[in-house]
């Protein structure tokens, strides 16, 4: 039987296919991929801790903060819902040089096959991360910027025609947009922007596709909570996105209870 206690934050993950997937807890990284099929148990131990400055909270705030970190920290600023508005290319922001590090640097705008054909961005160092975290079963590089912002202004605008949010029950169900042409939606997407936008457009097409962990997946899901019951026991069937899927369409949200501890057993 294997332990192992520790705090709840976002998977590391491998680019392999299926994709690989960690859950490091203390000084332990369970290889999830190898307990999919068997029972495993999450007991929460009831305490949850800030996952920037370690305090010990009563609340999660942002998926993982305390609250004087969700107001002050740069982790949690408005640029990092609204990239359009990150100020970090006139070297401002909560933290300037923070923003320097993590905002003033290339970024680039993609669509991905998740619920439906989405747009979104991530920084050049989190691809393709950021793709596997959202659960997509493929995605494409639409634009490249210099900073995040002219991301989110390029964002922002292909928002009037296309989503930005991935419909995660529908994600977790295996329904996706996998009928549709990202080479062609890409070049729909060119054809919308304006002049200023459209320079930013990258030549390459290539599809990346993504294959996750999943023994089968359930005609329907309900998302469990640590809050409401703090002792999971249940068979693992697959794993996409942040989320664990259970046997009888239970999922678990890994990276909402980011901070909370918990002690693994399987």
């Amino acid at each position: 039987m294997m332990r192992a206690l520790g705090i709840l934050n976002k998977m590391p993950t491998s680019f392999v296919h299926p994709v690989q997937y960690k859950l490091k807890l203390g000084d332990d990284n369970v290889l999830l991929n190898e307990l999919l099929g068997k029972e495993i148990q999450i007991k929460w131990t009831g305490n949850i801790y800030c996952i920037l400055c370690g305090r010990k909270t009563k609340k999660s705030f942002g998926e993982g903060l305390c609250y004087p970190c969700f107001m002050n920290a740069p982790e949690s600023a408005e640029c990092i819902l609204h990239p359009e508005l990150c100020k970090a290319h006139l070297h401002e922001g909560r933290d300037p040089e923070w923003e320097e590090k993590h905002h003033n640097q290339p970024h680039f705008v993609y669509l991905a096959l998740t619920s439906d054909v989405k747009v979104g961005i991530t920084r050049d160092t989190q691809i393709p991360t950021r793709w596997i975290d959202q659960g997509a079963a493929a995605a494409i590089i639409l634009a490249q910027t210099p900073y995040r912002q002219k991301a989110g202004e390029i964002e922002v605008f292909l928002k009037q025609f296309m989503t930005d949010k991935t419909q995660w029950n529908k994600m977790l169900t295996n329904i996706t947009a996998a009928e549709r042409n990202l080479v062609e939606e890409k070049q729909k997407a060119t054809n919308l922007l304006p002049e200023d936008l459209r320079i930013f457009v990258n030549d390459s097409n290539e599809v990346l596709w993504l294959e996750y962990p999943v023994i089968n997946y359930p005609a329907k899901v309900s998302s469990l909570s640590l809050d409401k019951i703090d002792d999971i026991k249940l068979k693992l069937n697959g794993i996409r996105g942040q989320y664990l899927l259970f046997e009888s369409g239970k999922v678990l949200n890994i990276r909402k209870h980011s901070g909370y501890e918990v002690e693994l057993i399987a």
